[in-house]
């Protein structure tokens, strides 16, 4: 059963940058290191290949973000995929910028990709959350759908890196032990931002 990689964002060169789109980012870079090419399908951008010595799918649904199970249920319909193969790359709020976790289940927490994916498909998917904080004024849509900023960009190559690596544990390894190398690393890293 090969595993389904799906990155959120909104599709388009308006988007392409912003905060919501970091699912996306990070699975551009799992397709470069792949050395695969996207073409049309499932309602996405989809990507054959393979990735920690395992067959991989990786999509970016072009449904907007709002939309986004539409486009992961087909894939997963399609390929026989089952809930603990599906890894869920997304922009996380509860998190300081650049941390990376890995999570099995849990809420959507208001976010509108993943309540479409529950929606559409279930809860049951692994995630690799990438944080993006808080808007200091409250105003979380227009965050979201803002460039990170030119501080933010210094770093966001290495951010992008730590969440692939996630993927490549819990393909290779699984959630746990990727929870176990990563979580560790990243609240070091949070501790000596403080």
């Amino acid at each position: 059963m090969p595993w389904l990689i799906v990155g959120l964002g909104n599709p388009g060169p308006r988007y392409r940058e912003n905060r919501h789109n970091i699912g996306f980012m990070v699975a551009d870079a799992i397709a470069r290191r792949m050395g695969a090419t996207f073409q049309t399908r499932f309602e996405g951008q989809a990507a054959r290949g393979r990735f920690a010595g395992d067959d991989v799918l990786v999509l970016e649904p072009q449904t907007y973000m709002n939309l986004s199970g539409v486009a992961l249920h087909a894939a997963a319909t399609f390929l026989k995929t089952a809930p603990e193969h599906v890894i869920v790359i997304h922009d996380e709020l509860d998190l300081p910028y650049a941390q990376v976790r890995v999570k099995v289940g849990g809420g959507h927490a208001g976010h509108n990709g993943l309540r479409s994916i529950f929606q559409h498909f279930g809860a049951d998917f692994l995630r690799v959350r990438c944080g993006v904080g808080r808007p200091a004024d409250g105003d979380v849509a227009g965050y979201v759908l803002s460039d990170f900023s030119a501080a933010e960009r210094g770093t966001l190559g290495s951010f992008v890196d730590e969440a692939v690596e996630a993927v490549e544990l819990i393909v290779s390894r699984g959630a746990l032990e990727a929870m176990n190398v990563i979580h560790p690393r990243q609240r070091r890293k949070e501790s000596t931002a403080e």
